[in-house]
């Protein structure tokens, strides 16, 4: 039987391929993807806290925009007080709604990761023609209010068309995020060339653990720490990537932000007290290092 294919990528065991370093011999590169998103008020997709009613749905839409007004400051102030970098994974509907936020993550010279317009839509509905759209909208916005062009996409629910990956790499992107398949970046195949897929977690990850799965703050928190010590000790055998998905309206939570700051508290004492072993970085320079290796170290 002949199971369809993506045709992306070809099949690689992370125990049998070449072995290679982060920069100065590091081995587990780690680090924190807070997605920033808005929401249509009345209409669209959303993460949803209780059961949604007829439109407008004010309790999931408020819930949802706690996290641009408040949640997002909170964790601000907990990320600069461990002094971690931060990649911000950004609808460009934000620049207008809030762009208080967008500069304060400006200011921390943090990477800028486009996320679509808002996360009330999802490209795979869209015609190709709409998705190019969409992908050049959101492009345009980040470069002009960055003052360049975002190197890495993911996209509004993790969605992607049969396309995806090629209007990516047409539109200039190096590395996308949406494929939670390896624990080490991978080469995908385009039309035009290859794109770099860079781990992101859907385990380690507030929507999958907490919105869906109902997952006590504390228990999340023990999954963080518990990824990072049993990778770190993986890490001696392979380089790996350690990626943490937080969202602002979830983890902002007071209740919330408490277990998540004991989590980054460990993390950040730990890669202090080793620092030949963790790198902490921005995915897009974890791209850029795959970029410069040989031809056949990373898989395809």
């Amino acid at each position: 039987m002949q199971l369809t294919s993506h045709d992306r990528y070809g099949y690689s065991a992370i125990a049998h391929r070449p072995d290679y370093s982060w920069p100065e011999g590091k081995r587990l590169a780690v680090y924190v993807a807070l997605n920033l998103e808005h929401f249509s008020f009345g209409e669209g997709f959303g993460a949803s806290l209780a059961p949604s009613g007829p439109q407008p749905d004010v309790l999931n839409y408020a819930w949802r925009d706690y996290g641009n007004r408040v949640g997002v400051w909170r964790m601000l102030d907990l990320f600069n007080d461990l002094g971690l970098p931060v990649a911000a994974l950004v609808n460009s509907t934000l620049y207008d709604y809030c762009p208080e936020v967008m500069q304060a993550f400006r200011d921390r010279q943090d990477e800028i990761v486009a996320h679509g317009r808002s996360n009330s839509e999802r490209q795979s509905y869209f015609p190709d023609e709409e998705e190019e759209s969409l992908i050049r909208e959101t492009t345009d916005i980040l470069a002009q209010h960055e003052s360049q062009k975002p190197a890495g996409w993911l996209g509004p629910w993790i969605d992607q068309s049969h396309f995806t990956p090629d209007l990516l790499q047409e539109a200039g992107y190096t590395y996308m995020l949406d494929w939670c398949c390896d624990d080490q970046p991978v080469w995908f195949k385009t039309r035009q060339g290859r794109i770099l897929s860079v781990p992101y977690p859907q385990e380690i990850n507030d929507i999958p653990a907490i919105a869906v799965r109902r997952t006590d703050a504390p228990v999340f928190a023990d999954m963080i720490i518990d990824q990072y010590d049993e990778m770190k000790a993986q890490s001696a055998k392979q380089p790996l990537v350690f990626g943490i998905a937080l969202h602002a309206y979830i983890m902002g939570q007071p209740f919330r932000l408490k277990h998540l700051r004991r989590a980054l508290e460990y993390i950040a004492k730990d890669a202090a007290a080793h620092p030949e072993q963790v790198w902490l970085t921005h995915p897009g320079t974890i791209s850029q290092y795959i970029h410069g290796l040989p031809e056949g170290i990373v898989p395809a």
